[in-house]
C-alpha cells in the first residue's frame, strides 16, 4: 500500500501540490559519470553486466520520459539541451535498475509501507524537505509550521486531502523517489558500518606523517641531455612496449581532420534582401504609431518594439543625428549595420528634464516585488493611490502619508547623528536628484524628468503605485522613441546550393586520407583537427550540434572520408585519421610516446652508471655533486606524505626511499620522473610516541567513509562493464 493509499485511508481525496520540484530519475550527481565504448550490436545503446540494451526498448522508455518533462512544463518540445538531459537521465535508470537494484535485493534492503510513510509524513525525509522548499530553503507556507517554519506533518496530512488525477501521479513519483534515497542511504550506510581499521594500520599511518627527515640530495635532470642523442630501434621499443603492457591502456577514441565550407551571403543575397526589405519600409510609412507595434513585432527578426525614449549619443551613429532632427513619422533605411539590414521609424519625441528632485510614497499589492506582507489587491492600490493624491492636492502634509501609508522600506532611515541636517537617500519619501543614469526603475525616473515642479501624478512600476511629486527640475533635453525592424541577411538557396556543390565536387574527388590531405595542401584550404573524440562527446570545437559526425566516425574505418554535412552556417567534410579502441594500444599507435619513455630509460640507465662510478669509494653527496657538476639541493622536512622535493617534480621513490632510511646515510641511485636522484639522510626526527591510535583510527574510517557514496557505484559499474553507445541513439 502507498502513502497516498495509506493518506487516502485516513482522510478522503489528496489536494493539489503547487510548486513542488519533483527530482529527475535519480540521486543528484550518483550516475554523472559515464563510460564510452564502441562495439556491441547496431541495435543496442549500449551493454550492462553483459546484457545488451536493446534500442526499441531504450527508445520507448525515452519517449515516455520525454512526453513526461513536456507534460510537467507545459511545452509543447524541448529544446536539444533538454533532450540530451533526459536520455542521458534514462540511461543512467537502465544502469541503476541492471547493476544497484540487483544489488538491494541480493541484500534484501527495501522500504516498507510503514516506513515510507513515515519518511513522507510523520518524520519528513531531508530530500522531501527540500522539494517543499524554494531555492533558499525555505519551505513553502503551504507546508511550513507557522512557529517553527519546518515542515509541519499535520499540514501535510492536511495538504492531501484532495488532489486531481495528474497530482497523485506527481505524489507517487516523489514517493518512489524517496524510497530511492532512502534505499541507497542503508546500502551505503551497511557499507560504512563495515569499515573498520587496525590499529596496526593507524600507528603507521601516524608514523609515517609525523617521523620527518632532513636531506641533501642530487638530481640529474633527464633534460641535460639532448633527446635526438639517444639512439633507439626496433628492439628497444618492442622490449620495452612488451614489458610496460599498462602504460599504453587507451579508452577509445577518433581522431577527425576535416574543412568546412563556409555558407555565407553573397553580395546577390545582400541585394536581394535589401529590396525585400526596403518593401516593408514603404508599408512602415504607412502605418499608422498605434499599428507600429504589432507591426515591428511581426516584421522584425527580434520581435521587439522599443518604448524607451533615448537622449541623444544613445541611439545608433547611424541614426542619432537623424532622428533628433526628424519629424515624427520619418522612417530611415534600409540601412545595414553589423551584417544586418534595418529600418527605423522616429514613433515619438519630447522635451524632458536634465535632473528632478523627487519624493514619492509607494502603494505596495500582493505580487509586487516591495513586500511579501502586503495583502491588498492591485486594484486596491490604485484606488488608495489615487484617494491619497486628492488629500495630497488640499494640502495634505506629505511627510505625514509617507510615514503612515509608504510602503517603501527606506522610508523611516535614520538620520546621522553627527549631521541631522544630511540628506539620506528614502528618508521621508525623499530620493533627492535623479536622472536618466539614475539606478531606479524607469516610471519612477520618468515621472521625474517629464515632468514639471509641483507636478503629482500615479505611475506603476513593479514595485506597485507610487505616487510621485516634482520637487523641482534643472536643465532641459530632448528625446526620441525610435522602433526598429531588424533583418539578418541569410544565404538564398541558390547560395546554399553553390557550396554544397563545392564540397560535395572536393569530397568525391578525395575520398581516401590520402587524397584528402593532398587537396588541403594544394588548395590551401584551412584544415581543422578534432582529437580525442569520445563515443559519447556532444560537441566539437566550432561546430553546431555534431553528434552525427562522431557517430560517423565511430561506424568508419580508418582512411574513410565523409560526405558534406551540415552543422550550423557550415557543410563539413571529415578524414577519420585514427582509430583507436578500448584496450592495450597498437605498438604503431603509440610509438612517439613508446620512444619518449625508451629514450627515457636509456637517459635513467646511462646517468645512473655515471652516479654510480661518482660514489664509488664512499663519496659524500658534495663530493658526488661535484664529480657530476651539479649542485646539492636541500629539503629541511620531508616525510611519506610529501608530495614534492624542491627542483624537482613529484617524486614518489624519493619520499618512499627516505621514510625507510636511517639517520646519516646514503641512498643508492633513484630513478625518478624528472631524473636519476641520490638522497642522503642528515638526521630523522621520529614520531612522537603516542599510547594508541583511536584518533588515527577514527579519522582514517571517516576518511573511508566519506568515499563510500561515489566509489561503490563507480566499482558496481565498473565490474559490470558498463558500455555506453548513446551516440547511435541521436
Amino acid at each position: 500500500m502507498s502513502v497516498l493509499e495509506r493518506l487516502r485511508k485516513r482522510s478522503g481525496l489528496l489536494v493539489a501540490i503547487v510548486g513542488v520540484a519533483l527530482l529527475a530519475f535519480v540521486l543528484t550527481g550518483l550516475f554523472e559519470r559515464g563510460s564510452s565504448v564502441f562495439g556491441g550490436s547496431s541495435r543496442a545503446v549500449g551493454e550492462i553486466g553483459g546484457k545488451s540494451i536493446d534500442y526499441n526498448v531504450f527508445n520507448q522508455k525515452v519517449q515516455e520520459a520525454l512526453e513526461n518533462q513536456k507534460r510537467n512544463g507545459q511545452k509543447t518540445s524541448l529544446t536539444a539541451e533538454e533532450t540530451d538531459q533526459t536520455i542521458q537521465q534514462v540511461w543512467n535508470q537502465t544502469i541503476n535498475e541492471e547493476v544497484m537494484d540487483k544489488e538491494y535485493a541480493k541484500l534484501g534492503i527495501g522500504i516498507s509501507d510503514e516506513e515510507l510513510y513515515d519518511l513522507m509524513v510523520e518524520h519528513p525525509h531531508s530530500a522531501l524537505v527540500r522539494n517543499l522548499s524554494d531555492q533558499q530553503g525555505k519551505v513553502s507556507q503551504m507546508f511550513a509550521d507557522p512557529k517553527t517554519g519546518q515542515v509541519s506533518p499535520e499540514k501535510i496530512k492536511e495538504f492531501t486531502k484532495k488532489m486531481t488525477d495528474e497530482q497523485e501521479g506527481q505524489w507517487t513519483k516523489l514517493e518512489e523517489y524517496i524510497k530511492q534515497v532512502r534505499t541507497v542511504e542503508k546500502y551505503n550506510n551497511l557499507i560504512k558500518k563495515g569499515i573498520y581499521m587496525p590499529s596496526a594500520f593507524a600507528k603507521r599511518d601516524y608514523i609515517a606523517q609525523n617521523s620527518n627527515a632532513t636531506i641533501k640530495y642530487v638530481i640529474k635532470n633527464y633534460k641535460l641531455v639532448v633527446d635526438s642523442t639517444i639512439k633507439v630501434n626496433d628492439g628497444d621499443l618492442d622490449k620495452y612496449y612488451k614489458a610496460h603492457q599498462n602504460e599504453f591502456k587507451q579508452e577509445a577514441s577518433r581522431k577527425l581532420e576535416y574543412v568546412t565550407f563556409d555558407i555565407a551571403p553573397t553580395p546577390e543575397d545582400f541585394d536581394d534582401a535589401k529590396i525585400a526589405l526596403q518593401r516593408v519600409a514603404d508599408e512602415f510609412k504607412t502605418k499608422k504609431t498605434t499599428e507600429d507595434s504589432a507591426f515591428v513585432i511581426s516584421e522584425s527578426e527580434t520581435r521587439n518594439f522599443d518604448v524607451t525614449f533615448h537622449t541623444k549619443g544613445t541611439l545608433s551613429p547611424m541614426i542619432d543625428t537623424t532622428m533628433f532632427r526628424a519629424e515624427v513619422g520619418a522612417v530611415v533605411g534600409p540601412y545595414l549595420e553589423n551584417g544586418m539590414f534595418k529600418i527605423s521609424k522616429l514613433e515619438a519625441s519630447k522635451i524632458s528634464a536634465d535632473s528632478a528632485h523627487v519624493r514619492h510614497i509607494l502603494v505596495a499589492y500582493k505580487g509586487s516585488g516591495a513586500s511579501q506582507t502586503v495583502t491588498r489587491t492591485k486594484e486596491q492600490a490604485k484606488k488608495m493611490a489615487d484617494s491619497l493624491v486628492v488629500l495630497l492636492k488640499k494640502k495634505a502634509d506629505f511627510k505625514d502619508f509617507v510615514a503612515k501609508f509608504s510602503d517603501d522600506g527606506g522610508k523611516s532611515s535614520a538620520a546621522d547623528p553627527k549631521n541631522p541636517k544630511k540628506f539620506i537617500m528614502g528618508k521621508d519619501g525623499d530620493y533627492g536628484w535623479v536622472n536618466d543614469k539614475s539606478g531606479f526603475v524607469d516610471p519612477f525616473k520618468n515621472a521625474g524628468l517629464d515632468g514639471k515642479k509641483g507636478d503629482l501624478v500615479v505611475v506603476e512600476s513593479q514595485f506597485g503605485y507610487h505616487i510621485m511629486e516634482v520637487l523641482d527640475t534643472k536643465g532641459k533635453q530632448p528625446k526620441v522613441q525610435v522602433s526598429t525592424i531588424e533583418s539578418k541577411v541569410e544565404p538564398s538557396n541558390k547560395t546554399m546550393q553553390a557550396v554544397f556543390v563545392k564540397a560535395s565536387e572536393f569530397a568525391g574527388k578525395n575520398t581516401t586520407n590520402d587524397l584528402f590531405q593532398k587537396s588541403v595542401l594544394e588548395q590551401k584550404l584551412n584544415k581543422r583537427i578534432a582529437d580525442n573524440i569520445k563515443e559519447n562527446d556532444k560537441t566539437i570545437a566550432g561546430l553546431e550540434s555534431p553528434r552525427a559526425l562522431v557517430r560517423w566516425a565511430y561506424e568508419s574505418k580508418k582512411g574513410m572520408v565523409s560526405e558534406p554535412q551540415e552543422y550550423g552556417d557550415k557543410f563539413v567534410v571529415a578524414a577519420l585519421t585514427e582509430v583507436r579502441e578500448k584496450g592495450i594500444a597498437p605498438m604503431e599507435q603509440v610509438k612517439d610516446d613508446l620512444t619518449a619513455k625508451v629514450i627515457k630509460e636509456k637517459k635513467a640507465e646511462q646517468f645512473t652508471t655515471e652516479i654510480t662510478a661518482a660514489m664509488a669509494g664512499g663519496a659524500t653527496i658534495d663530493a658526488i655533486a661535484a664529480k657530476l657538476k651539479i649542485a646539492v639541493e636541500q629539503a629541511p622536512t620531508v616525510n611519506f606524505n610529501t608530495t614534492a622535493i624542491p627542483g624537482s617534480a613529484n617524486e614518489p621513490v624519493v619520499t618512499g626511499t627516505v621514510a625507510a632510511m636511517k639517520g646519516k646515510s646514503m641512498s643508492k641511485p633513484l630513478v625518478g620522473k624528472e631524473g636519476v636522484i641520490v638522497v642522503q639522510v642528515d638526521a630523522k626526527t621520529d614520531a612522537p610516541a603516542q599510547k594508541d591510535y583511536k584518533a588515527q583510527q577514527t579519522q582514517m574510517v571517516s576518511q573511508m567513509s566519506s568515499r563510500v557514496d561515489y566509489e561503490v557505484y563507480d566499482a558496481l559499474k565498473k565490474n559490470a562493464n558498463v558500455e555506453e553507445h548513446l551516440v547511435r541513439f541521436y
